[in-house]
């Protein structure tokens, strides 16, 4: 995981990726899951740097069996 935040009680894990396509976003997600997993929580953040000229930015929830995964493409 690149970044876990510890504020209020509460534990963020986010993980950062530079696009590299549709698989290689897949196993980010995958990856990710596994990190929720091992701090047993149920919701984590994806951000993702895209530098197509033909991205599209935006915000995200994915459901990926009982993990929730906020994905952000900039």
């Amino acid at each position: 995981m690149d970044l876990v935040v510890d504020y209020n009680g509460e534990r963020f894990v986010i993980e950062m990726k530079i696009w590299h396509g549709d698989t290689y976003n897949q196993r980010g997600k995958q990856q990710l899951t596994e990190y929720l997993d091992y701090y047993h929580i149920n919701k984590g953040y994806l951000l993702s740097f895209c530098f197509n000229q033909n991205k599209q930015s935006g915000i995200k929830e994915i459901t990926i069996g009982d993990k929730t995964i906020v994905e952000c493409v900039v």
